[in-house]
């Protein structure tokens, strides 16, 4: 009699409950929220550049007041940022990005003060700048450390750290840019108390960008270590076209790539834009709306481009650097035959190239710092290169200081001239010194 051996039953209980992957999709948000903070600074910067005008026929002020105070927010932000990316490296990023931003906030109250008593305005502008600058260098470190893993899962950005924080970090400061300084012009030409009311949209953006960046958590304590002080003498690592970031080099030789590769480009990020919107409109004769649509216009092209030049950028990481620096010759160029000419048309012609140029050079500019910078230095590599690259802004007063002497148009072309040997400049230092391996 045959008997058949029943199936053999698992001796295992029953199988354990699959836990769910976690969803990208909040990890993703906390560098969105960080951005909101660059949007502010950016905004913070430009909103007074479009009330120069105002400030000149509503109180009274004479140009060369009007002009120190534009330069008061540049002497303010050079020690923010000197002081604000260190600090940010060694105590962390939110921190210093939290305090910046509350200052700013604090400043733009202080230039609303202003209206009824103009001594309020040179504080308030010092203080912009200083706010600014620690913006600058903290939020930006802080961005591109939340958009990196563990914050973001490696398949969602494909390991394109570098890419996604200048993509946040230029386009939110761009947008911040274009955006107050046209607020501001269009307020100050139809709202009742222009030089308080221009101010209020600035305070709604920081008190919320605020509030969005709470949830947001600190990224570079936990780079500090015993072995931090190794780390920072020591390391290789690839640079990878598509902007991977693993460091490569000792401390001097990122020190020099940065002189070599940064450095040349840098002072055209902000001399392109500021001669756009501050410089031709004088020149050109336009009016308070015609200066905030220039002040929209110029940092709004280079919003528009970035994306561009990040494709570009994969082709060649120098490529995006070498495009900047020639639409930014051609862009003095066109400046030069517009100041020449004395045609308004033809200045927004030119100050939508130099706008372009200025997202080319910011795109590489951010890019650069990124994968260039060991985590530890990240925040204090940023406040360099945003150091460097507004040397570019005191190019309206360079122009003003010398234009007695000699004609804008020629100084103007001139300018297109440095522009390009820059470029030339930057290729020959390239081309001596090895490319990092690729991987």
């Amino acid at each position: 009699m045959s008997t058949t051996t029943p199936p053999a039953r698992s001796v295992q209980g029953p199988a354990p409950a699959r836990i769910p992957t976690p969803t990208p999709t909040p990890a993703r948000r906390y560098g969105l929220r960080a951005a909101w903070i660059m949007m502010a600074s950016g905004w913070s910067a430009n909103q007074f550049s479009a009330l120069l005008g105002a400030y000149r026929s509503e109180l009274g002020l004479s140009e060369s007041a009007v002009t120190g105070l534009f330069a008061l927010y540049v002497v303010g932000l050079i020690p923010g940022l000197l002081v604000g990316g260190p600090l940010a490296d060694r105590v962390g990023r939110r921190p210093v990005a939290l305090t910046a931003l509350a200052l700013n906030l604090l400043s733009t109250g202080v230039l609303m003060l202003g209206a009824g008593a103009t001594g309020w305005l040179w504080p308030g502008r010092f203080v912009t700048g200083v706010s600014a600058g620690a913006l600058l260098a903290a939020a930006s470190a802080w961005i591109k450390e939340l958009s990196s893993t563990p914050y973001v899962p490696d398949t969602s950005v494909g390991g394109a750290t570098a890419s996604t924080a200048s993509r946040r970090a230029g386009l939110f400061v761009s947008a911040g840019f274009a955006s107050g300084g046209l607020a501001a012009a269009l307020i100050a030409r139809w709202a009742p108390a222009p030089m308080v009311t221009a101010y209020i949209p600035h305070v709604l953006l920081a008190a919320g960008a605020g509030i969005a960046s709470l949830t947001a958590p600190e990224t570079g304590a936990r780079r500090h270590g015993p072995s931090s002080d190794a780390n920072a003498n020591t390391g290789t690592g690839t640079h990878t076209g598509t902007g991977t970031h693993t460091n490569t080099g000792t401390h001097a030789s990122t020190g020099q790539r940065f002189r070599r590769g940064i450095l040349p480009v840098a002072p055209w990020v902000f001399a392109a834009p500021s001669v756009g919107f501050v410089t031709l409109p004088g020149l050109v004769h336009g009016g308070l709306v015609y200066t905030g649509v220039a002040t929209a216009l110029v940092p709004g092209t280079g919003l528009i481009v970035q994306p561009l030049a990040r494709r570009v950028a994969k082709r060649h990481r120098l490529a995006t650097a070498v495009a900047g620096l020639l639409v930014v010759a051609l862009g003095f160029g066109a400046a030069a035959l517009a100041a020449g000419a004395g045609n308004p048309a033809l200045a927004l012609v030119a100050a939508v190239i130099l706008g372009a140029g200025y997202g080319f050079v910011l795109t590489y500019g951010l890019t650069e710092v990124a994968v260039l910078a060991p985590p530890h230095r990240l925040a204090r590599l940023t406040a360099y290169f945003w150091t460097a690259a507004y040397v570019g802004m005191f190019a309206p007063y360079a122009v003003t200081l010398l234009s007695g002497a000699v004609p804008p148009p020629a100084l103007l072309g001139t300018a297109a001239v440095l522009a390009a040997l820059s470029c030339v400049l930057l290729i020959t230092l390239h081309a001596r010194r090895p490319s990092p391996p690729r991987g």
